[in-house]
């Protein structure tokens, strides 16, 4: 995983780190890695003309560093303040105007045409935590930054404005202000290590999965969350569609269905689940009437983790007071359960929308829940009750399409199976998902993505842990 700061996190890092050094020495590493980054993109310095943007902070001293050591390659270089409104024609325009800490609104100077832009720390006018821009920003091309990314990179208007991300070390520690709060970027290299490989006396049942979902009409929904659980390596889907003949999907998956009135469905659900290792409850499930005192009872009495997806978050309706009192254990009602909304239905859960800042979002569903909250966006940030987040870039819109929901329920549950943590399994289903939907050619439909999220998991564990690349080209703002 890579480190993601907040803005009151490197405030931290640099206080630690004045302890030790002026701010001179610090400004001169920072500066030499924004020069370094601006000859990367233009492919040399030399007679090559630049802007440098510098405003009044320690964002502008960087760019006024990165300016000299430019004009020492041989670049014409020219240094202007932030409130200029344009610039002449160039090469290369350095955004340092401001950095993440800025607040109130900012208007760049008219863009010359042709001209590609770099940008320090964030793109001027975008919160350093929330991405939310204000004003009128560049959008980069590249954005260097330094000992880590900080959310607003990652998440709202900033995803949309840094481009590529560059993380350069300026040889300081990625320590957060509050450990038990801290983020991190979920990469390709996090499933080796977190998705075990199965021994050699592994059996079926090692990895079993309880699924309720399905409903008349609806079982489409039930069949693409159990393939995209057996895809993602659980050993067997026990599969109960309430209200439906088990021999109507007969032959659709690999699934072993199991029969379920269209009410009081609960208990048998539960005998069933109580051999299995993890549970999901809610793709196609419909909205009977009956449907939320039933989910409720799987709530209060499941015997292991529990995802809630689609009408399994429906039956809950407002959520006012924690699902369980424990995120651990063992026993009935003890697991951890994983809440997936959407903004619709995030908006149903909390009473509001949850907006650009996914981070805040998912922390405050995982507070007022006691669950762990995956939000999902273009962004999904995953968080647990502690405040502990982990965010997933690698989603695209190719996955907005009826079923892939489903189909991430199913990968989900296949990793709680597998014995991962709640926030961790959550995360790297995520991951994988997005991972796999950029795997289609032409038009994603959701019953391409299983196959394709086995794919993908067959890649990443065999490529272990160094498949991401780290140090200064990580990211790619996607």
């Amino acid at each position: 995983m890579q480190p993601v700061l907040t803005v009151a996190d490197l405030t931290g890092v640099d206080a630690r780190a004045l302890q030790d050094e002026p701010l001179e020495a610090l400004v001169a590493r920072a500066g030499f890695a924004v020069a370094r980054e601006a000859i990367r993109m233009l492919g040399g310095a030399y007679g090559r003309r630049i802007i440098v943007v510098a405003g009044p902070g320690n964002n502008g001293a960087d760019g006024k560093v990165a300016a000299r050591v430019l004009a020492a390659r041989g670049a014409r270089v020219e240094v202007v303040g932030p409130d200029v409104a344009s610039v002449g024609a160039c090469d290369l325009l350095v955004d340092a105007a401001f950095g993440t800490g800025f607040r109130g609104e900012y208007v760049a100077p008219e863009r010359p045409e042709g001209s590609r832009v770099l940008a320090v720390d964030v793109p001027s006018g975008v919160q350093g935590d929330s991405g939310i821009a204000s004003g009128r920003p560049w959008r980069a091309e590249r954005t260097v930054t330094f000992v880590a990314p900080v959310p607003g990179l990652l998440q709202g208007d900033g995803k949309e404005l840094a481009g590529t991300v560059v993380v350069a070390d300026i040889s300081l520690l990625a320590e957060p202000v509050d450990p038990d709060r801290r983020i991190d970027l979920v990469e390709d290299g996090d499933l080796a290590r977190w998705l075990t490989p199965r021994g050699v006396r592994a059996h079926k049942w090692e990895r079993a999965l309880c699924l309720v979902a399905g409903s008349p009409g609806m079982a489409g929904a039930a069949h693409l969350a159990a393939a995209g659980a057996m895809r993602a390596g659980v050993g067997m889907v026990r599969l109960g569609m309430p209200g439906t003949d088990p021999a109507t999907g007969a032959g659709l998956t690999e699934a072993v269905q199991f029969s379920l009135e269209s009410t009081n469905w609960s208990p048998p659900a539960l005998e069933a689940a109580s051999r299995c290792h993890a549970m999901v409850v809610g793709p196609g499930l419909g909205r009977d009437e009956t449907t939320p005192e039933e989910v409720r009872r799987v709530v209060d009495a499941a015997p292991g983790p529990l995802v809630l997806d689609a009408d399994g978050l429906f039956a809950l309706g407002r959520i006012t007071t924690r699902l369980r009192e424990g995120t651990g254990g063992q026993g009935p009602g003890a697991g951890p359960v994983v809440l997936t909304p959407h903004d619709g239905e995030y908006d149903r859960l909390v009473g509001c929308p949850p907006g650009p800042d996914r981070v805040a979002a998912a922390r405050y569903l995982a507070t007022i829940s006691g669950a762990v909250a995956l939000v999902k966006g273009s962004t999904t940030a995953v968080a647990d009750p502690s405040g502990r987040v982990l965010l997933v870039t690698s989603g695209s819109s190719a996955l907005a399409t009826a079923g892939t929901g489903d189909v991430l329920s199913g990968v989900i549950g296949a990793f709680l199976a597998a014995g991962i943590p709640a926030l961790e399994a959550a995360a790297l289903a995520a991951h994988v998902h997005g991972r796999a939907g950029r795997l289609a050619s032409g038009v994603l439909v959701a019953g391409d993505l299983p196959a394709l999220v086995g794919e993908v998991v067959a890649s990443l564990r065999n490529s272990g842990p160094e498949s991401t690349p780290r140090g200064e080209h990580g990211h790619d703002g996607t």
